[in-house]
């Protein structure tokens, strides 16, 4: 394992898994190269992998699978990253996978994404790369198994492997691109996680190496000195292709060797050391501030690196590490759970550091100003669980866990779909960690588990854990502790000073709500036409909507709506219903949230009720053995809320630091301005000042809310593996046994009324990042979604949008990463809509940027679009509407309100049909009636201090 660190994907940390080598399983000898498909290993490979290896050195996976049907993924890794790049090549190993779009020996620049996007594949979504440490990975994803479809994939693979031509002018072209990603990144969580990495491992090359690069590297790279990175590193050794999806094996095998047979490079330079990581490296102590954190201390200890392979046994002890450190951390959120917290959070846990180290931390979040309480309190709990171990309870809960996520995954092997499979030969490659079957996985399980003792699992957890003995502190925070790094450290010792007593667990009795009245009778009993949903009203009221499929087996979708949600926020109450994703967080009336989650171990259940723009809505996804129970939480959830005072705590923990932080980031600032903006400060849709957060209490949401959960209308979607007339049976037990309800869903007609602004004059929001950067949002009002026609139209209309943003701010000018437009059509607020372009440019670049969005604009409503950006915008939209009843998750969202909103299902099905019937001049019709100048309304984002530029 490797601390994550995707340009893709979110901040980096070291993770806090039970992962690392254990001395039990020592091996001395230096650990191979990554892995050739064939590690001496006692875990079964899953035989419907099929790996594979060319003469030149270059690996390959194949996999068939149908899930979704008639779909495939492509993948193309590159053992080459930010640790592979010498001083002066800082970021090369990311420009190189910008320039992979950018232009080959038999694809000319700029073409690369138009021929996949007139393929149906949309760029962002199906056409993606990541740079890491160690890897570049390209991401094709394929919306049908067309063999046509897979040679153009491969073929665009290849170029990518030995056909670039990173031509001096792409190289400056793509140079803007990649600066505005790194000026985008340049944020307050990337300063904090850089600055963490280099205290805890100083003298490690990765800390040096972040894989966005410096400014002053990417701005002295050349096409030449580019060139040099890529031919040294992009060789066939280092190149592992995987399809995975619904093609014959045979038919892909063929096509792999045949385009990647011929590739010839270098010999392959091995990687660079992670390291060095000194495991003797102990008390130092760091302070470091930044206005937008909240508190932090992190307590971390590093130790060797033991190579240990994959094998039974090794799985095993890594079973029982992870059992003792999940209990630690349940330990640690249980002290959350309490009304008065000494922390917001807290964890512990090790991680192997790439092949370098390993390391073990205790992460503590606080309140600001009350670190020292919340770092003592979890200090004396790790130590608690290393003096005393754990007790047979709480080994039983981790267990029953274990047990229930081994089986649910047996039970839907033959269902996994592409992406998981990919992840599995991805973890093979990079982590030697064998992909074998889930039924195997279980069966190993079962037999171990009588082995697995709370001895056992603290020998274990001490095995893998380097002690936190005169650790490395550091505190992060907006405000430095009153004493500094003196007072850390002594907060720290006097932690470890008093003696600690043996932890106990309560042992927990059932779930207390399995009664809830008579069951109720069916008045009503129908099946819909066109999906086959079958429709059933109960006689109080309740409607359930059931599709049963065998997309996912074993697999249940529920999704429950309640009338209300955001209804309930009027202008004279606009925080009614603020709370509300809180509830969970109060438990139930018999049961606090801590006590579910013992109760409900082993179970296969979920219970979050959220506040959407008409209802509340609770989704969960259950098995046919757990329906029953998750309906019983379904209807315990609205008929006994806890309402516990540590639900109203974790809210208030919460408030301060979204304050003191909510304009930290352009996007911040813009995101929690834009609604006051845009609806002349209508309550509803604007933040409302700190003090009226504060004063929020249970009590005020149950007033808000107790008459909609007694008698609001309810509609429930199930979707999956289940039994009709058993599902139909359960849900009159349970929800359809409670006291009559309203018999519809309120039209609520004034609060469905949202004004957009009548000031079109532009507006300046101010925001407290980086210097550098701006952003720039146009907004036009638009109309609501009720007309199918005319939603496809503008959704038509903001893929083309896009595409010219990429094509001009991106590709040409290299202003912006990634620009974006948006249309929102609401079938909520009636008459409402918006259609918005957001760029994040340099502050000197905003005039510029300005003026190349409105030029383009000005030409979408002066001329048809072409046939050939018409066809790149449509052809991923209409194989997105091909695939969408592909997947459960699709098909629910058209279940779930089949009774109250079936025109839903009417729109999904003539989709393509609309999209196909529409013309250049139908979205020529639509930017001249709605992208007009004089109806924008411009909301510019600068920095503190930084002056506007003058008006266009």
């Amino acid at each position: 394992m490797r601390p994550p660190f995707l340009l893709t994907a979110g901040l980096p940390a070291l993770a806090l898994a039970a992962c690392t080598p254990s001395t039990q399983h020592l091996h001395t000898a230096p650990p191979p190269p990554r892995n050739d498909w064939a590690l001496a290993s006692d875990i079964p490979v899953d035989p419907a992998f099929r790996f594979g290896k060319l003469a030149n050195g270059m690996r390959y996976a194949i996999r068939r699978n149908a899930t979704p049907k008639g779909t495939a993924m492509v993948r193309m890794e590159i053992e080459a990253g930010s640790l592979d790049e010498d001083d002066g090549e800082l970021g090369y190993a990311h420009f190189i996978e910008h320039m992979a779009f950018n232009g080959s020996t038999h694809v000319p620049e700029g073409e690369m994404v138009k021929l996949l996007e007139r393929d149906g594949l949309a760029f962002g979504a199906d056409t993606n790369a990541q740079t890491s440490f160690g890897e570049t990975l390209f991401m094709l994803d394929l919306p049908r198994a067309d063999p046509a479809l897979l040679n153009t994939v491969l073929m665009l693979m290849r170029e990518t492997a030995s056909e670039l031509t990173i031509d001096p002018a792409a190289v400056t072209r793509e140079r803007g691109v990649v600066l505005s990603e790194l000026r985008d990144r340049n944020s307050w969580q990337l300063h904090n996680a850089v600055e963490q990495i280099k205290f805890t491992h100083p003298a490690a090359r990765y800390g040096q190496r972040m894989p966005i690069g410096t400014t002053q590297s990417l701005e002295n790279a050349s096409a030449e000195t580019l060139k040099i990175f890529w031919k040294r590193e992009y060789v066939p050794k280092h190149a592992t292709v995987v399809v995975v999806g619904d093609f014959d094996p045979d038919l892909v095998e063929t096509e792999i060797r045949r385009r990647f047979g011929d590739w010839q490079g270098p010999a392959a330079e091995p990687q660079p050391d992670a390291g060095p990581v000194d495991p003797k490296d102990n008390h130092r102590t760091d302070v470091y501030l930044d206005p937008a954190l909240s508190e932090r201390v992190t307590v971390s200890r590093n130790g060797e690196w033991i190579y240990e392979p994959d094998s039974v046994a090794q799985r095993r002890e890594n079973l029982l590490r992870e059992i003792g450190t999940q209990i630690i951390n349940r330990r640690l959120l249980r002290l959350t759970r309490q009304p008065d917290p000494p922390f917001r959070g807290a964890g512990f846990g090790s991680s192997d550091v790439f092949r370098a180290a390993r390391t073990s931390q205790l992460l503590v979040d606080t309140v600001d100003r009350k670190w020292q309480r919340g770092l003592i309190a979890a200090a004396q709990e790790y130590r608690r669980a290393m003096r005393y171990g754990f007790t047979a309870g709480e080994v039983a809960e981790q267990v029953a866990i274990i047990r229930n996520n081994a089986r649910n995954a047996a039970a839907s092997a033959q269902t996994r779909d592409n992406r998981a499979l990919v992840s599995a030969v991805i973890s093979f490659l990079r982590d030697d960690v064998v992909p074998s079957t889930p039924e195997s996985g279980l069966e190993r399980l079962e037999a171990f588990i009588p082995q697995i003792t709370p001895d056992a699992v603290l020998a274990a957890v001490k095995r893998e854990a380097v002690p936190l003995k005169d650790p490395l502190l550091r505190f992060s925070g907006r405000t430095a502790p009153e004493g500094g790094a003196a007072a850390v450290r002594a907060a720290w010792d006097s932690a470890m000073r008093p003696k600690v007593s043996a932890s106990t667990s309560a042992t927990q009795s059932g779930f207390g709500y399995t009664d809830f009245g008579p069951p109720s009778a069916v008045v009503s009993d129908t099946r819909e036409s066109q999906l086959g949903i079958r429709e059933v009203r109960f006689a109080n009221g309740v409607r359930l909507n059931l599709k049963h499929s065998d997309l996912e087996k074993d697999r249940v979708l529920v999704q429950f709506s309640l009338d209300g949600g955001d209804m309930l926020a009027t202008r004279n109450n606009p925080l009614a219903v603020e709370m509300a994703d809180n509830l969970s967080a109060g438990g139930l009336g018999k049961h606090s949230q801590d006590d579910l989650q013992s109760i409900l171990a082993g179970r296969t259940v979920g219970v979050a009720l959220t506040s959407t723009p008409e209802t509340f809505v609770a989704s969960a996804q259950t098995t046919p053995g757990d329906l029953e129970l998750q309906l019983q939480l379904y209807a315990a959830m609205i008929t006994d809320p806890g309402y516990r005072p540590e639900g109203e705590s974790l809210y208030r923990l919460s408030i301060n630091n979204f304050f003191a932080r909510y304009k930290a980031t352009p996007n911040d600032a813009l995101h929690n301005s834009i609604g006051g903006l845009l609806s002349d400060n209508d309550p509803r849709f604007t933040l409302q000042p700190v003090d009226d957060y504060r004063k929020l209490t249970f009590a005020k949401l149950k007033s808000d809310i107790t008459d909609r959960l007694a008698r609001g209308a309810i509609e429930i979607g199930l979707v999956g593996d289940f039994d009709e007339e058993k599902a139909i049976t359960l849900v009159g037990k349970t929800l359809g046994a409670l006291p009559p309800r309203e018999p519809d869903f309120r039209a609520y007609p004034d609060q469905r009324q949202r004004p957009f602004t009548a000031d079109h004059s532009s507006r300046l929001v101010r925001h407290t990042g980086a210097k550098d950067q701006a952003m720039l949002r146009l907004v036009w009002p638009t109309r609501d979604g009720e007309d199918p026609v005319e939603a496809m139209k503008l959704q038509l209309m903001e893929k083309l949008v896009q595409i010219a943003l990429t094509d001009t701010l991106r590709e040409a000018l290299g202003k912006a990463y990634s620009p974006g437009a948006f249309s929102e059509i609401s079938r909520v607020w009636r008459g409402y809509g918006t259609f918005s372009i957001n760029a994040s440019v340099d502050v000197g670049d905003v005039a510029a940027s300005r003026a190349a969005i409105l030029k383009a604009l000005a030409d979408l409503r002066a001329h048809p679009v072409s046939a050939d950006m018409l066809r790149r915008a449509s052809e991923p939209m209409l194989e997105a509407f091909d695939n969408a009843l592909k997947t459960n998750r699709n098909l629910l969202s058209l279940v779930d309100r089949a009774q109250t909103e079936p025109d839903r299902i009417e729109r999904q099905l003539k989709a393509r049909e609309r999209l196909s019937a529409l013309t250049p001049v139908d979205i020529l019709a639509e930017a001249q009636r709605y992208l007009t100048p004089e109806a924008m309304v411009e909301v510019l984002v600068l920095p503190e201090g930084v002056d506007p530029p003058p008006a266009p």
